[in-house]
């Protein structure tokens, strides 16, 4: 049976920028070999198979729709473009403040690759200092990347 749009699916996957870093992945052994489960401090509990209904966009389009066709069991390597996962760098989502303003608001000095979370629900990333502004990227993480996943299909349901 091929999976169609509106089937539940779990599945596996390894999750790699075009230059093979893995960014994300279901499988714990995988983590732990390339040092993210110790960078992001997760339990060995928390790395599991997702399960999703497919064409309801609970994941990114590129991954949901290439799915499409393929059956229990099944393995397949699938690249997203940026527009298909996370979408382009957008640049109006790059923010600069001034450098008290910022510590007002955060109350913290700026580092960068510190994390914040503003009031309107934004999250962004301090990516530079300078001695007049502080520059926080509100794109997300992976915006404007090209994603490649390793996937494994366990389980179709309807």
């Amino acid at each position: 049976m091929t999976i169609e749009a509106g089937d539940g699916v779990t599945v596996e996957y390894v999750g790699r920028f075009e230059d093979g870093t893995i960014f994300d992945t279901s499988r714990y052994e995988v983590a732990a070999e390339h040092g993210l489960a110790e960078a992001q401090d997760a339990d060995p509990d928390s790395y599991k198979a997702l399960s999703f209904r497919v064409g309801n966009r609970d994941v990114i389009a590129g991954l949901d729709d290439a799915l499409v066709g393929l059956s229990e069991g099944e393995e397949a390597t699938i690249t997203v473009d940026p527009e298909n996962a996370y979408g382009p760098v957008e640049a109006e989502k790059i923010r600069e403040y001034d450098p008290a303003t910022f510590e007002a608001m955060v109350g913290a000095e700026p580092e960068v690759g510190m994390h914040v979370h503003a009031e309107n629900d934004l999250h962004g990333d301090v990516t530079a200092i300078r001695d007049d502004s502080v520059e926080v990227d509100f794109n997300h993480e992976l915006a404007g990347k090209t994603l490649v996943f390793e996937i494994e299909v366990l389980d179709v349901w309807g």
